[in-house]
């Protein structure tokens, strides 16, 4: 009876083992992207924004897919600060639909998304949130600081950017979707957790998330204050 049940469990074991592999690549590619974009002389998201972003949102590779036209997908990690102002572990989300631009279908494109306040974070704990809709989404400002912000950015809830083929740009992400992905999380996790959960501090980070952590910290800090 126990080998049976050993063989019974055998393919769910191994699939979960294959998705919790596939989400840790996932936060080393965010990390890299993070670092890539960070590096690039005179762009760049402002250091500002970052300093005081009470979440951040990484996706790598976002696809366009081909048999649906406008159709987009993809997957990254977000984080938030607790109350401590430390982040919290990683929720694995997808991003899908919406119009984000013409640089989407000339291949992947690397998706980074800052919310400043939060407001902006207790609309992400929607099981679906609509950039634009659920919260104001913008295009972010690109260089050291954010004085090229514009009144309607200073009081945006959401700014984001993208990278295309080496080009940097911000880029409005209205109309697109946002969902965490409950069956990565529970494969990196080891049960059922809500993103409510993991951005409010109530797991822990998993083991080999230290890339990204040491990626973000470099540039956004480990505390800040948090907006309210």
């Amino acid at each position: 009876m126990k080998t049976t049940w050993a063989l019974m469990l055998a393919p769910a074991l191994l699939l979960a083992a294959d998705d919790r592999a596939d989400t840790m690549k996932r936060m080393g590619a965010g990390a890299n992207v993070f670092e890539e974009i960070m590096a690039a002389p005179d762009k760049g998201i402002p250091r500002d924004i970052l300093e005081h972003a009470q979440c951040l949102g990484i996706v790598p590779g976002l696809k366009r897919a081909g048999f649906i036209v406008g159709a987009k997908y993809g997957k990254g990690v977000l984080v938030c600060r607790t109350d401590s102002g430390q982040w919290s572990a990683p929720s694995t989300i997808r991003i899908e639909g919406g119009s984000v631009g013409l640089q989407i279908g000339l291949g992947e494109t690397d998706l980074v998304f800052v919310v400043k306040n939060r407001s902006g974070e207790d609309k992400l704990m929607q099981d679906k949130f609509t950039f634009g809709a659920d919260a104001s989404a913008m295009a972010g400002p690109v260089g050291r600081t954010a004085q090229a912000q514009t009144d309607a950015q200073l009081h945006a809830e959401i700014l984001s950017w993208s990278r295309a083929r080496g080009a940097f740009a911000g880029i409005s992400l209205e109309g697109s979707t946002l969902r965490p992905d409950h069956d990565d999380n529970r494969a990196l996790y080891g049960r059922a957790v809500t993103q409510k959960e993991i951005l409010t501090g109530g797991v822990q980070p998993p083991a080999g998330a230290d890339v990204l952590y040491a990626a973000i910290g470099r540039y956004a800090g480990t505390s800040a204050r948090v907006n309210r």
